[in-house]
Formats: structure tokens, sequence, C-alpha cells
């Protein structure tokens, strides 16, 4: 034996020395933090579903992992990882004193660090804190905490952490996120050959990437398979089905959201709830129907579209609510055109005036007064006079859309034709403060006490509309919005339980219902008639606020109500052609349209509550109940616009000497010029 490999052997014999004594003195001294690994407990991804349980999409901070238990891998998968990465696993103690031999010839061989002799246990530790650093250092502290992990856990255990730790690209933590977003599966439904692919990919996750290097991945997996083969783990006919089986990629990533205003809008309300909603692994059943979902989005397509061609702007942005009447269940919630472009929510964050959609709830007063939809109403010009916040005597005249006014007519004729002046002079006879009082239900926060908020002057949001509109689809009573049924933790406890609420009570059933049969003829003959759909009782309101700057339609079926909204983000005009009536009205009409045809036992009729009653009032239908009897003093409506048209000034204005009762209660200067033409 020569000297020089004398001298070789005993420098070797002394590495080993030193770097056993150097692990042996780590692992009584150094304090490394085994806690993270032995306790583990990853970022976990939690995922959003609809009422069906449907996968809306995935939430997380920074890393995307669905955590695997063991007993869900595969034995396949298993022996695959085993079998190209670390061969010995199951006999070695977390450190393979063969392997760091071999590597330190081929290191010493090169001149460098080329090869690492790590376990699997040493390649989580790896992945998991340190860095990819080839120091001596590095290794050594590596190998200490590999030792004490292994004191720690089981086999098994560690296998579980290695596979729901590691990194198998395009943005998938963790095995089982890397098995649902490369091949649509879950753990057991993998073939062999997928198997291979993924137990191949964290050596090079980018290059091996199946969705870009398809080739380079299928080679890296034939050359597992072919280790399996040697190791006598599958045998021939099992290597040769795998070895030419082609797998399916699917380039779709899991982290897609089918709803990201929605998702959004989770977060925005549960994350200050729960702790770690990201990260936490929890399972979010919303009240939504990806269904619904589509063809809300459609209708607003179909809305901002049909603006476009009026008013061709930059700004120009829509949304839309959908709930279920009695429960507040929102089914469907869209908040702008392109989330891409904006996230900013307008279903829910964005306030608006309503314009005419609000007026309902004052004929619901006037109804509930005793009044009856055949009381008449005087759609008539006056001037009210009234003193504004600087002291300034001021008069509002308020005027109808098209400029002209008819006399006499009835509350139900009133509001199918969107009248302001008549809605101005109900609200008079009803007197403000008691409107005011009675409006005070609805929550509306900031809501103005002035006498333009009958024609729609107040800023409320889609969503607060569709709270506010189940005064009628749910018979009188006001339910809260429902966003998120419950809230489970990956452990199966849970976590937050959100239920139906019924947060006030506007008013009674049968008295609700007088409203449905009027807004039911907007529909049928008023400025809704757009928003018809053939087969399904709709019932609803257009609103156009002045210069065009919104329009809405807000409309119910017998279970079912809708907001939609069409406006600048800026609040600019649009143009006059867009108006609720002509471009909101037929987007509703294509969401009812679509949804009898998705679920064609949507129930199509309204009920009718008990004591509504159905008579025959100067020769027309209507209904009454016990509070809204029918006017049976009432004059013939002709003969008495015959005779009222004797006692007007030539102008047809009436004498506004009653306007000081209104002091206080009037717009300012502003708000008059804002509502004087609300539709």
């Amino acid at each position: 034996m020569s000297k020089i490999f004398k001298l070789f052997i005993k420098f070797i014999i002394i590495i080993t020395i030193g770097i056993v004594a150097a692990m042996i003195y780590a692992y009584t001294q150094i304090s490394l933090d085994a806690d993270k690994l032995i306790d583990y407990n990853p970022e976990v991804s939690s995922v959003v579903l609809d009422k069906n349980e449907k996968r809306i999409a995935y939430i997380f901070k920074d890393k995307h992992r669905l955590y695997a238990k063991y007993n869900e891998i595969p034995e396949k998968l298993v022996y695959s990882l085993i079998a190209v990465e670390d061969s010995g696993f199951f006999e070695h103690q977390g450190v393979s004193p063969e392997a760091i031999l071999r590597a330190i010839f081929k290191d010493i061989q090169a001149g460098s660090f080329v090869e690492g002799g790590s376990t699997l246990t040493q390649q989580l530790i790896k992945n998991t804190y340190l860095t990819n650093e080839k120091t001596l250092g590095r290794k050594i502290k590596e190998a200490v905490l590999a030792l004490k992990i292994e004191k720690s856990l089981t086999k098994e255990e560690i296998l579980e952490r290695y596979l729901n730790e590691i990194f198998f690209g395009n943005g998938y933590y963790g095995v089982k996120t890397a098995a649902n977003g490369f091949f649509h599966k879950e753990l057991n439904e993998l073939t062999l050959k997928e198997s291979a692919i993924l137990v191949g990919l964290p050596n090079a996750p980018s290059t091996l990437n199946p969705v870009k290097y398809y080739e380079r991945a299928i080679n890296r997996a034939d050359t597992v398979l072919f280790r399996l083969k040697t190791l006598g783990w599958i045998d021939e006919a099992q290597y040769n089905e795998a070895i030419t089986e082609r797998p399916k990629v699917y380039s779709s990533s899991l982290t897609q959201n089918l709803a990201p205003y929605v998702v959004d809008e989770v977060i925005r309300q549960y994350e200050p709830l729960v702790e770690d909603l990201r990260t936490g692994g929890y399972t979010i059943y919303t009240t939504i129907d990806l269904k619904q979902q589509e063809i809300a989005q459609e209708a607003v397509q179909k809305v901002y579209t049909d603006a476009m061609r009026y008013s061709p702007s930059a700004s120009l942005n829509a949304a839309l609510v959908s709930m279920e009447s009695n429960t507040g269940d929102i089914l469907a919630m869209v908040g702008g055109v392109d989330y891409k472009k904006s996230a900013f929510n307008r279903a829910t964050q964005a306030t608006r005036q309503p314009g005419s959609s609000f007026k309902p709830f004052v004929y619901q007063i006037a109804l509930d007064a005793g009044n009856n939809p055949a009381t008449y109403v005087q759609d008539v010009e006056k001037i009210f006079e009234y003193t504004d916040n600087r002291g300034n005597r001021k008069a509002w005249s308020p005027k109808n859309y098209d400029g002209t006014f008819k006399g006499y007519m009835t509350l139900r004729q009133a509001l199918i034709e969107s009248r302001n002046l008549a809605t101005v002079n109900l609200a008079e006879s009803l007197g403000m403060p008691n409107v005011f009082d009675k409006l005070e239900v609805l929550q509306i926060q900031n809501m103005p006490r002035d006498m333009s908020i009958v024609l729609g002057n107040l800023s409320v949001s889609p969503l607060k509309m569709a709270q506010v509109y189940s005064v009628f689809g749910n018979y009188g009573k006001i339910v809260e919005p429902r966003l998120v049924s419950k809230i489970i933790a990956k452990d199966g406890s849970l976590v937050l339980e959100i239920k139906s609420e019924v947060i006030a009570e506007f008013t009674r059933p049968e008295q609700a219902y007088l409203m449905t049969t009027i807004l039911q003829d907007v529909v049928r003959y008023g400025t809704g008639h757009g928003a018809i759909v053939d087969g399904i009782e709709l019932a609803g309101k257009t609103g156009t606020t002045n210069n065009n700057v919104d329009a809405w339609f807000c409309g119910y079926s017998p279970t079912i109500e809708t907001m939609i909204w069409v406006g600048r983000d800026d609040n600019r005009p649009m143009n006059s052609g867009v108006t609720g009536g002509g471009v909101v009205a037929p987007a509703f009409a294509h969401y009812y349209r679509k949804l009898i045809a998705i679920y064609p036992t949507t129930k199509r009729r309204f009920d009718i509550p008990g004591g509504v009653e159905y008579g025959v009032i100067n020769g027309r239908n209507e209904y009454y109940t016990g509070i809204s009897p029918l006017p049976l003093d009432q004059p013939n409506l002709d003969d008495l616009n015959a005779t009222d048209a004797n006692s007007t000034d030539e102008n047809g204005s009436q004498d506004g000497s009653l306007g000081n009762i209104f002091d206080n209660i009037l717009p300012d200067s502003g708000q008059a010029e804002e509502t004087m033409q609300a539709f």
C-alpha cells in the first residue's frame, strides 16, 4: 500500500471522526428548534364552496397547500418516492453514513460540493428550515436535526410531513395539491405513472413542470419507474403498462377563482372574525349558487354592453345582487364588469342613488296608513317654499320625468307610471315626519331627513337594496343578507355558523302583497315592461336618477329578488338612453329567463296571504284588505279630473302656500337639482 494512499485513508478517517464528533457535540449542545416539524402545523389553504358544495376558490396567504394525512397517500406513490430519493429510508436513523462517505469521495474528486448524501429526513429539514448553501456547517446542522426528528417521529409521520411540505411547481405545495392541480384527481385515483411524475418533480419543479415541459416530466417519471423495477418493487408487467401511459395534464391552476367578488367579500367579512382564515385549512360554506352566479355575470355583461351602445365610457360599470327573499341567502353577487381591471365591489362597497326604485316604500307607507291601490292621488305641480341650512328662502318645484302632469290618478297607476309629482303629493298627505319615522325601520345609514328622499335622494348599495326589498318579497319582513352559512375547521369542528335572521318587520303580509300586485303591474304595463318573462310572475321597479347618473332595476320573483345597477364610477351622467326601463330591465329579464331554464321547478306564482280580498270599484278590479279597504266613496276619476282642470291656473300649477309647512324637510338647493327628474 503506497504512502499516498495511506495518507488519504488517514485523511478520510480524520474527516469522518471530525464530522461525527461535531455531530455528537451539536446534538447535545446546539439547540435547534425541531418543534415545527414534530408539532407540524403548516399553512393550509382554505376552500370556499357554493351552496351545493362546489368549489368556488381556494384562498391562501403565501403557499397554496392542501393537506393529506398519511393514510390518504397511496402506497405506490410512497414507494416511488423512496425508490428515487432514499431507498434505505426505512433502515437508517435519519442520516446515512454510507451516503455521506460516498458524497465525500465525489466532492473531493470534484473539488467542490457536488453531492449531498441527504436522506429524505434531511431533505425535509433543508426544505423547511435551512438554505441550499452547500457548507459543512449547514450539513452538520441538517444531520443533527435529522437525528432529533427521527427520534421523535415515526417514519410514516416523516413521510407525511415531507409530502405535504415539498414544492411541486405551478404554485402547488404538497402532493395532494399537485395531484388535484396537474391531474384533477384525488390521491387514491392516481395511476402509477402519475405517481412517478409527481415524485420526480421536487428535484427540479420548474424545469420538470409537466404543464410546460411535458416530455421532460415523462422522461423523469420513466427513470422513477425503471428504479422501481430495478429494486424489484414492481414487476415487468406493471413497468410495461406504466411506461407506455401518457397521462393528461391540466394547465388550469387550482387557484382559479370562479367568483372573485364573492371571495373578496367573504375575506372582508370574516377574516376579522376567524383566526388565520386564509392559512388554517377552513372549509367555508357560502350561500352562492354557482349556476346563478354564472347567469348573473351574463346579466351584468348584458346591461354593460347595452349601456355602452348609448354611453361609451371607460368608467362605465355595473353590479348585481340576487338573494333569496325569505332567508336572505345571497345566491349571486357580481361587483363589476371585469375583476381584473377593478376589484372594487360595487355590489357591496358602492353607494348610489336609487331614484324611483325607492318609491315603493313611500307607497307601502301610504297603504299601511289606510289607503288602497285604488285611492286617488294628485299628479299636479306644486311649489314648496323652504329655508335652507343657511337661512335663505328657497323654492322647490319637482317635475315628472316627461314634464307633464295628469291630475288625479290612482295610487296604483301613479307607481306604475313612476310619477314624481304624485309621489311627492302622496308623501305630503301622509305627513313627512310620519314618513321619516316609518323609513327608519329600513336602517339606511345617513338617510337624509328632507322631502327629496321620496324620489330616491339617498345613497345605498345594491346589497342594501336587496335587504330592504325583502320587505316586499318576504311579505313585510326584512331579512339580513347572508353570504356564509358556516365555517368548518380542518379537524371538522364547527367554527362559526350564521343563521338566517329577520331584523325588522316593516308591514303585514297582506299589505306587502298589495304592493307586490302593483309592482307586478309595473312589469306588465309600466316602466318595467322590459323585465317581463313568460312563465313566471315578476314584480319590480325601475330607477333612473337625474341626468341618467344611475340606472336600476330592483325586482323579485316568488322566491328570489335581484338588484341590478349600472352607472359610471366617476358619477358623471350617462347618455339619456341609459334608463332603468330601457337598459337594466332587459338584463333582469335575462337573469330570470335563464333561471327558470336551469331550474324548471322554480316557484312561478306569488302566494296570496290571508286577509287579501278582491273587489270592483268604479268599474275596475282591485285588491283590498282590512287595513286598505276599497275607497267606495270616491267619485269617478274622469269626472274628478274634468272638475279639477277648472280650478288650476292656465299653467296647470296649484298654489304653493302650504310650502312653509315643510321648512327643514325639503331638499337644499343642491339636492333639489339632483332629484327633480328621478324616474
